[in-house]
Order: structure tokens, then sequence, then C-alpha cells
């Protein structure tokens, strides 16, 4: 049955697929746009096109970036001898929230997955093993998701870096297993980082 204009169920349509809304939540935020001003709605617009236009992964970590080098590998003031391997740019910023950590990322863009055909070379694990030959690098704290995926990553990686001597860490427990890092809250995942454990 119609309900509203084509448009507008288009709109609607397009909205519930994004992450965590639903048909109800995406008709709310269709008619909160319609009963916006204009000039709300353009801004809006324009900057989920700039920011789809403008956006990139880092050359060095993957995160997100504006440039070519995203603001954290670019930062003097950072431990660049401190890398945090993560899955996705979304766990950066978690972890960011902390306050507590002072060093460079590696995100992933991924995890190794048997049941979804994600291998060590579908995702940035190459680039990591480049990085810590090239520059000087003390630790890699392997903060990847504790669920099966994450834990048969950082399982992987502890065996490939142990030859390079250099110290690997796992994040410590703490964060709920089977649970993922974007939905810990800041304390449990600042006590995980400082509790990290040798792997």
């Amino acid at each position: 049955m119609k309900r509203y204009a084509d448009w507008m169920q288009q709109l609607v349509e397009a909205l519930s697929r994004l992450p965590g809304i639903g048909k109800r939540s995406a008709e709310r935020i269709v008619f909160y746009l319609l009963k916006s001003k204009k000039d709300e709605v353009l801004e809006l617009s324009s900057l989920i096109r700039s920011v789809k236009e403008n956006v990139f992964f880092c050359e060095i970590c993957h995160n997100f970036a504006d440039s070519k080098i995203c603001y954290i590998c670019s930062d003097p003031a950072r431990d660049h001898g401190l890398i945090c391997v993560v899955e996705d740019p979304k766990d950066v910023i978690s972890i960011e929230k902390t306050g507590s950590f002072v060093g460079i990322y590696h995100v992933l863009l991924g995890a190794l997955s048997a049941l979804e055909g994600v291998g060590p070379e579908d995702i940035r694990i190459h680039d990591l093993v480049q990085r810590i030959k090239k520059d000087r690098v003390r630790e890699v704290i392997l903060a990847t998701n504790p669920n099966t995926e994450g834990e048969t990553t950082a399982l992987y990686l502890s065996k490939l870096l142990r030859p390079l001597k250099v110290k690997v860490s796992r994040i410590a427990r703490g964060i709920p297993v089977g649970s993922h890092i974007e939905y810990t809250d800041q304390a449990t995942l600042s006590r995980a980082l400082e509790d990290r454990l040798p792997v």
C-alpha cells in the first residue's frame, strides 16, 4: 500500500539501509528533513557529498584522512615506535576517545575469516610487516576485536611478527568476548590498553 510520494519512499528505503536505522527511524528522519529549513538540509547534503569526495585512507596506516597522511601519522608528538593494530577506522576513534594512547595505528581494514573467505592477503597485513621492518618499532599492540575473527587475526599476527624481534602484546581482557571495540565504554577500553599482555 502506497503511504507517500515515490521520492519520499525512495529516501526512506535508502536511509533504512544505513546501519542502526530501521524503517521507522528512516521515516522519522525524512519527516524531520521535510520540516527543517531548506538551508539546513542543503548543508547536510553538501557535507555528506564532501565527506565522500574528500576523505581517503591514509597511505601509512589506512585510517581515514583528508590528505595523503592522516593527522595521527603526521604528528611528531606521537610515539612512532608504538603501533596499535585495529580492524577498522572506527576502532581508532574509540581508542582515541580514551585519551590514554600516545602511539600510532595500523588499520587492517578487516579481520581473518575462513567462513567469509578473508585471508591474510585480503587485509593490510603485508603493509604492517613492511612498516615494522622499515621503521623503528618497539612494540605492536594487537587490538583486534575479542571475537572469533579478531582472536584468529591476533594469533596469526603474533606468530607472523615474532621473528621480527618486536614486542607483541594483546589488549587485556576487560572487553566482553564476542563484542566490538566501538561499543566498549571508554573506561573499559582505557583499562584494556593499560593492562595489555604479551602474546
